[in-house]
C-alpha cells in the first residue's frame, strides 16, 4: 500500500494534469507553404505591367472577442497588387482567412474576407484594419478578427483607448467623410459633413452625424481634396476625462481656417449633449 505522503503526490499531480489548457494538448505536425511572387510584362509600346501577390501567416492570441476564449487563430494575410508604368494608381486586394490554431489548412477557414486595399493588419488581438486608399482619399476599414465582419470605415487614422485603468477595455474612433457617391442617400445631403463612430472590440455603440447649416462650408468640410482631417483623444492626466477632438483644416494654398469640435466621453458613450461646437454646426445621434 502507498504512503500517506504518495498518495498526496499522485493526487495533486493528477490535478495538474487535468488543469492544463486544451490548447497545450500535443496535435498534429501543421506545416503550410504559399508562395509570393511579382510578374513584370512589356507591351508593344513599352509600357510595363506589374503584378506582386504577398502572403503572410500570422498567430493571434488567445480570448478573441466572438471567438472560445482559449483558442488562437492562425490567419493568413495575402496582398494582390496590378499597376502600370505609364499610369497612376493601382488595382489591389487584401485577403484574410482565419482557422483554429492547429486545424488543417485545407478545411474550409472560418472566413473568407477580400476587400479593395493595399495593407491590412490585426490590432489588440481583436480587430483587422484594412487600409483603403487607393484613390484621392485615405480611409481604413476595421472588421472583426474573429468573424470578418464589418464594423466601421474611418477617413482619419484609429483612434484607441482603454475606458478602464484596471483592466483592458478598448475603445475605438473614427471618423467618416461620406463621399458624394456614397450608397446611404441620407449622407448624400448637401449639409452632411461626418459620421464619428464610438466601438468596442465587436459592437458599435454609438454613431453622431455632423451636419452644417451651410452647405457650401459643409461641402468644404467633408472634401477630400481641400480639407484635412484629425481625430484625436484629449485626457486629463488629474482626472479620469477624456474628450474627443476633431480638426478640419483647409489645405493650401487656402489659409487653414481651423474648426474644431470638442466631444465628451462619459459613461461609455459619447456625450453629445455637452458637444462643443461651432455656430451653424450640429452633431446629433446616428444610425445606419
Amino acid at each position: 500500500m502507498p504512503s500517506k505522503t504518495s498518495a498526496l503526490a499522485l493526487f495533486l499531480a493528477a490535478g495538474l494534469a487535468s488543469a492544463q489548457p486544451a490548447q497545450n494538448k500535443a496535435g498534429p505536425p501543421l506545416h503550410a507553404e504559399s508562395s509570393s511572387s511579382i510578374n513584370v510584362t512589356t507591351a508593344a509600346d513599352g509600357e510595363q505591367t506589374v503584378e506582386i501577390r504577398n502572403v503572410s501567416y500570422d498567430v493571434s492570441g488567445t480570448a478573441v472577442p466572438g471567438r472560445p476564449r482559449d483558442e488562437r487563430l492562425l490567419l493568413r494575410n495575402t496582398t494582390r497588387s496590378k499597376w502600370f508604368t505609364g499610369e497612376m494608381g493601382v488595382e489591389s486586394t487584401v485577403t484574410l482567412e482565419a482557422w483554429p490554431l492547429g486545424q488543417d489548412l485545407r478545411q474550409k477557414p472560418l472566413y473568407n474576407l477580400t476587400v479593395a486595399g493595399d495593407d491590412g493588419h490585426a490590432v489588440d488581438n481583436a480587430l483587422f484594419v484594412v487600409f483603403r486608399g487607393l484613390g484621392e482619399s485615405q480611409w481604413w476599414s476595421a472588421y472583426k478578427l474573429g468573424s470578418g465582419q464589418h464594423l466601421f470605415d474611418t477617413y482619419v487614422p484609429l483612434v484607441s483607448f482603454s475606458i478602464s485603468r484596471e483592466t483592458e477595455e478598448t475603445r475605438y474612433v473614427g471618423l467618416e467623410a461620406p463621399g458624394d457617391d456614397n450608397k446611404d442617400a441620407r449622407l448624400r445631403q448637401p449639409n452632411v459633413v461626418a459620421v464619428l463612430t464610438y466601438a468596442s472590440q465587436d459592437h458599435v455603440i454609438r454613431e453622431a452625424l455632423l451636419t452644417c447649416d451651410d452647405p457650401e462650408k459643409a461641402t468644404l468640410l467633408r472634401s477630400y481634396a481641400d480639407t484635412t482631417r484629425t481625430l484625436s483623444l484629449l485626457e486629463d492626466a488629474d482626472q479620469p476625462t477624456r474628450t474627443m477632438k476633431i480638426r478640419f483644416s483647409e489645405n493650401y494654398p487656402s489659409p487653414p481656417e481651423p474648426v474644431e469640435i470638442r466631444i465628451p466621453v462619459r459613461n461609455d458613450d459619447l456625450d453629445l449633449t455637452h458637444a462643443q461646437l461651432p455656430p451653424q454646426m450640429h452633431l446629433n445621434a446616428w444610425r445606419r
